[in-house]
């Protein structure tokens, strides 16, 4: 069952909640923030982890192994990789900021549109939405930017309108089920307007989800973005963007290892990240 599916799975069929004492955040949620906060970190204030240029590179010093003063070694230019990766954080993750706030915004109005006035206007936006989520993502990606153009803010938008079928869906679906409810229904019964118990009480009871899919949703967009920079329909060179840096490694995989590996290892670990933190946020909700 996808993340998606247990978070529109009907109240009733949900077990009751159970009362806990003295509740624990997991080692594993704690890994995860750790990781997340450490990337927030180096993409607001990178000067702070190293003091090497991003794009600058050391007469040779051209693909060094991982060693003392290069911790994770230099590539074909003798530019520092650990500087290349932390300086590359601010613009991966502001890309995916962007990413997932324009799926977020969109998917949500389309998705509260539908499920609060029903009718035709849910039929009509609903069509739309299937229609958004049977292109495959990468393609639907592809197709933006080459209308678009590329570049980081242009990847970035690319990828968000590939996720704003799956936040209108969830959106959809959590307020249909918040409006059938029976306070909702007490409200309307006692004199409520259509906007007062939207406002007060359907929103504030149905984008708990959204917002817990949001964190999923970003690892996934760390990932396609990666993918495009990777392919090229990304960030331009000599930007140290992550799914570039792999990209620019993947020619020396076999003389310079560390050029590839330690990109990718950092962004499996922030989707990872992203993956657990979108759990703790789902099992807080249950």
């Amino acid at each position: 069952m996808s993340l998606i599916d247990q978070l529109v799975r009907p109240k009733a069929s949900r077990p009751a909640p159970r009362r806990v004492s003295g509740y624990k955040v997991p080692a594993g949620a704690l890994l995860a923030w750790l990781v997340m906060l450490l990337a927030m970190a180096a993409a607001i204030a990178p000067g702070l982890f190293t003091d090497y240029s991003a794009t600058e590179g050391i007469a040779g010093a051209q693909r060094l192994a991982p060693q003392a003063g290069h911790w994770l070694g230099t590539d074909q230019l003798g530019r520092d990789l650990y500087a290349r990766i932390v300086w590359g954080a601010s613009h991966s993750l502001s890309a995916a900021v962007v990413a997932v706030s324009l799926g977020l915004l969109a998917g949500t109005l389309l998705g509260v549109l539908a499920g609060a006035t029903g009718g035709k206007t849910e039929a009509a936006v609903m069509r739309i939405i299937d229609v958004l989520l049977s292109i495959p993502g990468l393609l639907l990606s592809l197709s933006v930017i080459i209308l678009l153009g590329f570049g980081t803010i242009n990847a970035a938008i690319a990828v968000g309108v590939t996720s704003i079928a799956n936040f209108a869906r969830l959106a959809r679906a959590e307020v249909v089920r918040v409006r059938h409810s029976d306070y909702v229904e007490a409200a309307y019964g006692s004199g409520g307007t259509f906007w007062s118990v939207l406002w007060r009480h359907i929103l504030p009871n149905s984008l708990t989800s959204v917002i817990a899919f949001s964190a999923l949703q970003f690892g996934n967009a760390i990932l396609a973005l990666s993918t495009l920079s990777f392919l090229g329909y990304g960030t331009p060179p000599p930007t140290p963007e992550w799914g570039l840096l792999i990209a620019e490694g993947r020619n020396y995989i076999s003389t310079a290892w560390w050029l590839t590996t330690f990109p990718g290892l950092v962004v499996v670990a922030i989707v990872l990240a992203a993956n657990r933190i979108s759990r703790q946020f789902s099992g807080a909700r249950r």
